[in-house]
């Protein structure tokens, strides 16, 4: 019967105390995007990052903004950068490049199994990683760990990457609609 009677109390305790772990965890990722909206506001001011940062209207964690007023770029007309702050402790970026009019989809491109191998070798040897989401649109990728704190100058140094982009979309070119020059092949053929 004692047992009976423990049971709902032990309950209702993992209860109260998984309330208390998610609150704990709401707030750290709030005060995160505090900080993240802060460096986005003094980063995006800077000449070679040009960008306003807003929080996306459909999600309270992720900064959205466009990149290409002032950068000068050679084969997208801008960047679209998200940056969601995870409840996995972490801060993502995804940069999508807008290319003659849209989104680069894989199942569009002239060649899709080149450029998916053109995407998995940019993986391989740049600085941002490449990817393509549920819907096929090929996007640059960092994603920032932060079990050892809010990585202030590294996500500037991301920020500033990020433009670099537009000369990979320009290597993408010969597999997404045939223009340009084929790129130089390996000794894979990639």
């Amino acid at each position: 019967m004692k047992r009976l009677l423990l049971l709902p109390l032990l309950l209702l305790s993992l209860t109260c105390f998984a309330s208390i772990a998610n609150a704990q965890d709401d707030a750290k990722r709030d005060a995160t995007r505090e900080k993240l909206r802060t460096l986005l506001e003094t980063a995006g001011q800077r000449k070679d990052i040009n960008t306003t940062f807003k929080l996306a209207s459909k999600n309270p964690y992720n900064f959205v903004g466009t990149m290409g007023e002032g950068m000068n770029f050679s084969h997208v007309e801008h960047l679209e950068i998200v940056i969601s702050v995870t409840k996995d402790d972490t801060i993502g970026f995804r940069v999508y490049p807008h290319y003659k009019g849209g989104y680069i989809n894989v199942d569009k491109a002239k060649d899709p199994l080149g450029f998916a191998k053109k995407l998995l070798v940019m993986s391989d040897r740049n600085f941002l990683y490449w990817g393509i989401d549920d819907e096929g649109d090929a996007f640059a990728a960092y994603t920032f760990t932060l079990e050892s704190g809010f990585p202030n100058e590294a996500i500037i140094i991301v920020l500033r990457s990020i433009r670099n982009t537009d000369g990979f979309v320009g290597e993408l070119q010969p597999y997404i609609d045939g223009s340009g020059s084929a790129p130089a092949t390996t000794h894979k053929g990639l």
